[in-house]
């Protein structure tokens, strides 16, 4: 079973230390999600976790790779 999203958005939030300004909306959304099949307002958990994933490109390392896998396996 995946993890919520709230817990991902979580462990991301401890290891990047200077998140991109463009993914922090994605982040935030994260953190009120439990998975890609629920809404955040008017957008979907999956168009959340796709433009996270759009603009995460210069979070790197061991973490990141395998969020950013754990992530897209979910979508």
């Amino acid at each position: 079973m995946a993890r919520p999203l709230y817990e991902i958005a979580s462990e991301i939030r401890k290891d990047w230390k200077k998140v991109n300004y463009a993914a922090v909306p994605y982040l935030d959304a994260m953190r009120d999600l439990n998975s890609v099949a629920d809404n955040y307002y008017a957008d979907s958990g999956k168009s959340v976790v796709a433009y996270f994933l759009a603009n995460a490109n210069s979070w790197r390392g061991d973490v990141a790779r395998r969020v950013k896998a754990e992530l897209k396996g979910m979508l």
